[in-house]
């Protein structure tokens, strides 16, 4: 199977390598330029996101390509401190990540792993919830990585997916696709000095599976009642699978 950077074929390593060092260049202006690129609509997303998890105290989560925060910080305050392994592959992510639990008053209350998705270093059925946010369309293997999740889950665990997808009115698909080639990049330039990475973040969108694609794909990974909801008509989706 083809490996694609943005647009570009490559192979598996050099696509890994190359995901690796965008997050590199952009990980101290990663949520400035969310804010940016969404008009803060990923914020609401995210909320949504956490609350689909409802996460509870008991739980053991983890939560992979997390390296900022943005979704243990709202998963911690909402369970009322829920025991939360952040994974991420890329060190520059997690030492922001780290730095922002400080500001949040978290030291010491989530656990940091640097990991690659496709290869956690976690035992069988570890955990009752894994999260993945904007981080499954940058995975090399991505069926590899939905293993992995499937089989660090505990029986009857859960595994919720935030990620953008494809829009279902197609009005909004031609605005969308504007906006994304025309404006993301050039914010990425002015913001981020970057403008390179943000070419590639918004090729990648269009790489990756639409709603129904990724559905079947949880299913072959071993996923029972596969659900997804469209978020913002489709711009973004969670998906939601369980370990039976």
């Amino acid at each position: 199977m083809p490996h694609f950077f943005g647009y570009q074929e490559v192979d598996a390593t050099e696509k890994t390598a190359r995901v690796r060092d965008v997050f590199s260049k952009v990980a101290g202006k990663y949520d400035v330029m969310n804010d940016f690129m969404s008009v803060g609509v990923h914020r609401l997303w995210k909320r949504q996101f956490v609350r689909r998890i409802n996460p509870r105290a008991a739980h053991k989560i983890l939560d992979v390509a997390g390296g900022t925060g943005d979704i243990s910080f709202l998963v911690y305050d909402t369970s009322g401190g829920a025991d939360i392994t952040v994974s991420d592959i890329n060190p520059e992510m997690l030492q922001v990540g780290q730095a922002r639990a400080a500001d949040h008053g978290l030291v010491g209350k989530l656990r940091w792993a640097e990991a690659n998705a496709e290869t956690l270093p976690f035992e069988d059925n570890s955990f009752d919830i894994y999260t993945i946010a904007f981080g499954l369309r940058n995975v090399t293997h991505i069926d590899q990585a939905l293993r992995e999740a499937f089989r660090v889950l505990k029986p009857g665990g859960k595994f919720y997916c935030l990620e953008f997808s494809k829009p279902v009115i197609a009005p909004l698909r031609k605005f969308y696709d504007a906006y994304s080639f025309n404006v993301i990049p050039k914010l990425g330039e002015i913001v981020a000095k970057d403008r390179d990475s943000y070419q590639y973040l918004v090729e990648s969108i269009r790489q990756f599976p639409h709603q129904q694609g990724l559905k079947i794909r949880l299913e072959d990974a071993g996923f029972k009642n596969v659900t997804f909801e469209n978020l913002s008509a489709g711009i973004a989706a969670i998906h939601c699978g369980v370990k039976i």
